[in-house]
């Protein structure tokens, strides 16, 4: 049982085309007890993304009355565009013993980190600059310029993977959705963790 449990918080990182929001849904297919923190932004929709599953989609406006009232847990502006993370929504789901994942860059992983340092954070990183490069390539959404500009920010991005506590690099995706999975059941398995579902039990066993 969790309902007496405190969630944890789940942080995954990645440069842009390391192939994070696909390890992450795997990751949600396969363990109903994480759920996705879905983020509000001001860029437009991409083809395929939906209003409130992929992200909330808002005007500038919209975003910051929301970011001057605080109601973000952490905020960042990426590529010209803002997100952000409801800290109402985390704060509910957490009180009501769920895990969270935040699906957000290395500049809100430090903001989340400084206020919630007990959260476990997953950096993901490409098998080579060439990967990366044929990965934005092939999504065939952006011109050249703009996936060079991106290849230049994906390196700025990677200088901050050692303030992460796990990396997986993502070359094999099963092997790196695996991987995921792993780093999540392991860190349900710590002390803390244990002694809060299962406090009476271990306590009686040190009788």
């Amino acid at each position: 049982m969790r309902s007496e449990a405190s969630g944890s918080v789940f942080i995954v990182s990645a440069p842009s085309g390391a192939g994070k929001t696909s390890l992450v849904r795997a990751l949600l297919d396969a363990d109903s007890q994480v759920k996705l923190s879905v983020s509000y932004t001001t860029r437009a929709p991409r083809p395929g993304e939906v209003e409130g599953q992929d992200y909330h989609f808002v005007d500038l406006t919209a975003f910051m009355v929301m970011l001057n009232g605080g109601d973000f847990l952490e905020s960042a502006e990426v590529y010209g565009n803002r997100y952000g993370t409801s800290q109402c929504w985390i704060e509910t789901q957490l009180a009501h013993g769920l895990d969270i994942l935040l699906e957000i860059d290395w500049q809100g992983a430090l903001q989340v980190r400084r206020l919630m340092p007990q959260a476990t954070s997953i950096f993901i990183l490409p098998p080579s600059i060439g990967a990366l490069k044929a990965r934005l390539s092939t999504r065939g959404q952006d011109a050249e310029e703009v996936i060079a500009r991106r290849v230049a920010a994906a390196r700025e991005d990677m200088s901050h993977v050692s303030e992460f506590d796990y990396v997986i690099i993502n070359d094999d995706f099963a092997t790196a959705a695996s991987e995921l999975q792993a780093v999540v059941k392991a860190s349900r398995l710590q002390l803390t963790k244990q002694m809060q579902r299962h406090g009476a039990l271990i306590q009686s066993l040190l009788a």
